[in-house]
């Protein structure tokens, strides 16, 4: 067997001081690929316009490298960036030369299967470079993290809904198998197939996400007093407002007496609400702040500080943010959702995310030094596992290896499920919340 590992997302995002979940995972694959036969691994790098190309592995390595210096925020942090930087420029400038092209050549030729691994959605929507591998006999594995601007359009610029109608209609048509970041991604995923009337799809694997070990610097400046802090991209579908609204409140209500908000994250997509809140209202100035582009060593110092993570959101296909969290030993309120309970199992306190009050009552029980709340679910997180990469792959790896001793799956050389791209308000019904 041999992968082709795409790893088109880690070089076009060298620009961002920090990751983004896909970020991680594609970063999480390139390292565990690393360390296998150079003579079974191929890293790719892949465009919409030339061809892809095979990356040297001292290239890929150096930017692996450079880029956890960079997330981690080591004292080399900044020599880091402009190293990342530059690699990636030097693998673009391949791609453009042509070069490695004759080494991607050389890498389908060999001996058995090959499995060509798309873990970040990038290209999918325009799959023009996976219909020339499947000629050739290549097997296409992608990641599908999530469905929302599907299921949820309301919280996506509309071209994003476009772009991921197209990309499932490629992972449906040509995947020979699909590895999902957890049970609720494998259902929706199945539902929509199944009602956009797709034929028999190829198989799907949960695997879990896992999350790497990063030492806090506990040196950062914490906010005096008790504090809640929300990690993740501020976007209307991480439910902010909900919580502005709430602080406004505790500010008018309890003066100096309120617990702080801390808000760690890039300012995302049609937020216009969300920042009028934060620029002009005056009741959040000194109780709510704001931090973007924190290395992790800093946002794990935050969340060991705080009286819990807050995670109010309406929709996610994983929760990155609640696995970093728990394994920092730090409680989190959540939005009552199937993928968050994935990760947290009977650990987190479960809200509507509608539920202004009962958040209300929350964040003041656990803003308490003596919260009974917060206690009890320390003790329950005391029992709590988080999820490793390791057992990510031990369900990946041998997964793999039956796909490409498997016959390949039979595909058309053009779309065949008709008028998916026309349809994109007509999509999935959502299922967000359960009340169990």
């Amino acid at each position: 067997m041999r992968i082709l590992l795409d790893i088109s997302r880690l070089i076009s995002g060298t620009g961002r001081p920090a990751p983004t979940g896909i970020d991680r995972v594609e970063h999480a694959y390139a390292r565990h690929f690393l360390t296998r036969d150079p003579a079974h691994v191929t890293f790719m790098l892949s465009g919409p316009v030339l061809p892809p190309v095979a990356l040297p592995l001292g290239l890929v390595s150096a930017l692996l490298e450079a880029l956890q210096a960079l997330w981690r925020g080591t004292s080399q942090s900044g020599a880091a960036w402009k190293e990342a930087q530059g690699l990636a420029r030097q693998a673009q400038a391949r791609r453009w030369l042509g070069l490695g092209r004759g080494a991607l050549r050389k890498a389908l030729h060999g001996a058995g299967p090959a499995l060509y691994l798309l873990v970040s959605h990038r290209g999918a929507d325009h799959p023009r470079h996976i219909r020339a591998l499947k000629r050739r006999g290549v097997r296409f594995i992608p990641l599908v993290h999530d469905l929302i601007p599907i299921t949820h359009p309301e919280y996506a610029p509309p071209r994003s809904t476009r772009q991921h109608l197209r990309r499932l209609e490629t992972f449906a048509t040509l995947a020979d198998g699909i590895i999902v970041n957890s049970g609720a991604t494998a259902e929706t995923l199945n539902r929509y197939l199944a009602q956009k009337g797709v034929p028999p799809s190829a198989p799907i694997l949960p695997a879990p996400l896992g999350i790497d070990r990063v030492s806090p610097n506990g040196g950062f400046p914490r906010p005096e007093g008790p504090y809640f802090l929300c990690l993740g991209t501020i976007e209307p579908r991480k439910n902010h407002l909900l919580l502005l609204h709430i602080w406004r409140e505790l500010a008018q209500t309890l003066g100096d007496a309120a617990p702080k908000l801390m808000l760690v994250g890039r300012r995302g997509w049609e937020n216009e609400n969300i920042l009028d809140m934060l620029e002009r209202c005056p009741a959040l100035t000194g109780k709510v702040m704001e931090l973007s582009g924190l290395p992790d060593a800093a946002v794990a110092g935050l969340l060991q500080g705080a009286r819990a993570l807050l995670f109010p959101s309406f929709a996610e296909g994983y929760g990155l943010p609640l696995a970093e969290a728990l394994r920092h030993g730090v409680p989190a309120i959540c939005a009552d959702l199937p993928a968050l309970r994935e990760v947290g199992a009977e650990v987190p306190e479960y809200l509507d995310p509608l539920d202004g009050l009962g958040w209300r009552r929350m964040i003041l029980d656990y803003a308490e030094e003596h919260s009974p709340g917060r206690q009890s679910q320390l003790a329950r997180l005391a029992s709590w596992s988080a999820p490793t990469w390791q057992e990510h792959f031990a369900l990946v790896d041998p997964w793999l290896e039956s796909l490409a001793k498997a016959a390949p799956r039979p595909w058309a050389d053009r779309a065949h499920i008709p008028a998916v791209a026309q349809r994109s308000r007509q999509g999935l019904a959502p299922q967000t919340q359960s009340r169990g």
